[in-house]
C-alpha cells in the first residue's frame, strides 16, 4: 500500500464556528483557521477508498481522532498500516512532522441491525438554537433533539480537496459520485449545531459505521441523541449519537458517534444572534 499526500483544504473558513475563520482562531493561539475535523478524517479515509472503493462506503467502519490542528494550503502525509486484510490504521502527519489524526479503519464482514428511524421532530424554519450548556444538553438528552435534513448533490457539494479531479473517482460529483466522509461527518457537525448554537466549539472524534453508500442527489435525515456532557482541563465535552437515513426509503445509511468541545477553556459566550 502507498502512502498518500496531498495540500489541506479548509472547507469552512465562514463557518458560524469562527474557530475555522483567521481572526478567532489567532485569538486562541493558533497559527490561523482550523481545518474542520470532518475534512482531517476524510484525509485518513482518502487512501483506504482508492483501496477498498465502494465496499467500504457500504460497510466501512471508522475511528477517526483529532489530535493537532491542521491548516489551510498545507502539506500533509497519511501513512497505512496493515494490521490485517480488512484492518489499516492510518495516520495523518503535518509539513513540520506532528501528528495531526489517526484513525482505525475497517469492512465490517457481518453488519449489525442498523437504526431505525425514529422520526423526530423536524426542525422549524425560524428555529433558533439555545446557547450550549451543560442544563441544555441535559434538556436535549431527556425531551429529545430536532432532526435535520441534509443534501447529498446540488451545483456545489461540500468536497475535501480543492480539485475534484484528485478525488477518488467514485467520489467525483461531476460523475454522479457517491458521497464522501466530509459530508457525511459533517451532518453529524451540522446536527449538532443545529440544536445548541457553540462558537467557538471543536470537533474531536467520529466513531462511524456505514450500512450503505450515498448517491447523488440523495436527501438525508439526521436524527441525534444525547449521550453524556463532561468537563476536562477546562474545556467542556458534549458525547452524541447520530444516524443518517436515506428520505426514500428510512434506511440507515450511517450511524456516528461524535464527541466535540463544546466550550473551550477561558470562551467568552458569543451569543447567537
Amino acid at each position: 500500500m502507498k502512502n498518500w499526500s496531498a495540500i489541506a483544504f479548509n472547507t469552512a473558513p465562514d463557518s458560524e464556528n469562527k474557530i475555522h475563520g483567521d481572526k478567532l482562531a489567532k485569538e486562541y493561539g493558533f497559527e490561523g483557521g482550523l481545518v474542520p475535523g470532518v475534512t482531517i478524517s476524510a484525509y485518513l479515509i482518502h487512501p483506504v477508498i482508492e483501496l477498498w472503493g465502494e465496499e467500504w462506503l457500504e460497510k466501512g467502519f471508522a475511528n477517526c481522532r483529532i489530535t493537532s490542528p491542521l491548516y489551510d494550503n498545507e502539506n500533509f502525509e497519511v501513512t497505512l498500516d496493515t494490521i490485517k486484510d480488512n484492518h489499516i490504521n492510518t495516520s495523518l502527519i503535518r509539513s513540520n512532522e506532528v501528528l495531526s489524526a489517526n484513525a482505525e479503519v475497517s469492512i465490517t464482514r457481518e453488519l449489525p441491525e442498523p437504526p431505525l428511524l425514529r422520526k423526530d421532530k423536524l426542525v422549524e424554519n425560524d428555529f433558533v438554537a439555545p446557547q450550549a450548556t451543560k442544563e441544555v444538553w441535559e434538556d436535549l438528552k431527556e425531551g429529545g433533539c430536532r432532526a435535520f435534513k441534509f443534501y447529498w448533490g446540488g451545483e456545489d457539494p461540500l468536497l475535501y480537496l480543492r480539485d475534484e479531479n484528485l478525488l477518488p473517482k467514485l467520489l467525483k460529483p461531476s460523475e454522479g459520485g457517491l458521497s464522501n466522509l466530509c459530508f457525511l461527518l459533517g451532518c453529524s457537525n451540522w446536527i449538532l449545531s443545529g440544536n445548541a448554537y457553540m462558537n467557538p466549539w471543536v470537533h474531536l472524534q467520529t466513531v462511524s459505521q456505514n450500512f450503505r453508500s450515498v448517491p447523488f442527489g440523495t436527501t438525508l435525515i439526521s436524527e441525534m441523541s444525547v449521550n453524556e456532557t463532561y468537563e476536562k482541563k477546562g474545556h467542556e465535552f458534549v458525547d452524541v449519537n447520530v444516524n443518517l437515513f436515506d428520505e426514500k426509503d428510512e434506511g440507515c445509511v450511517m450511524s456516528i458517534n461524535l464527541i466535540a468541545i463544546y466550550k473551550l477553556r477561558g470562551t467568552q459566550t458569543i451569543t447567537n444572534k
